[in-house]
């Protein structure tokens, strides 16, 4: 493998398709298009969906706790769950023991089209097959790993 200071990565040498980032970058994409006549079937965009997946993971949770399991802020999933209410698949109310929250669950019409399980086309969309675990679990480490080395401090690893 090449050293950072190898003739092959200097800008004379660098190929986007070397890069990881631009791999995974590229995939989401992709992702993107193939997701995109399953998910219309639905009525849903794929960030509506998986908000309604952590919705049934678990109900009733404020709309924050389900930000920080999106990596969405509250003013990108506000609107959106707006748009989930005003179809009739989730419902959100103020929290009584804390005004300041606001807390969701799915309806009884969101977990009835979430039955419809989308989520096996989804995974076929992949091409993975068998492979699909593993992929999962090398991007989830992935991600899990950048996501320490950004929060650590400067200095520390």
């Amino acid at each position: 493998m090449p050293t950072l200071s190898s003739p092959r990565t200097d800008s004379k040498g660098r190929k986007l398709s070397n890069f990881l980032c631009f791999a995974i970058y590229s995939a989401d994409l992709a992702f993107g298009r193939a997701y995109k006549p399953i998910l219309d079937e639905l009525g849903l965009t794929y960030t509506q969906y998986i908000a309604m997946v952590a919705l049934s993971e678990e109900d009733d949770q404020t709309v924050g706790t389900l930000g920080e399991k999106l990596f969405l802020e509250s003013n990108t999933l506000t609107p959106m769950l707006k748009k989930l209410e005003s179809l009739g698949y989730v419902r959100r109310q103020r929290d009584p023991a804390d005004e300041r929250q606001v807390r969701v669950g799915l309806t009884p019409a969101g977990r009835r089209l979430l039955e419809t399980n989308p989520a096996l086309s989804l995974v076929d969309a992949t091409g993975l097959g068998e492979e699909f675990p593993v992929v999962q679990k090398s991007v989830v480490r992935l991600r899990d790993n950048l996501l320490r080395a950004t929060r650590a401090e400067p200095g520390k690893s």
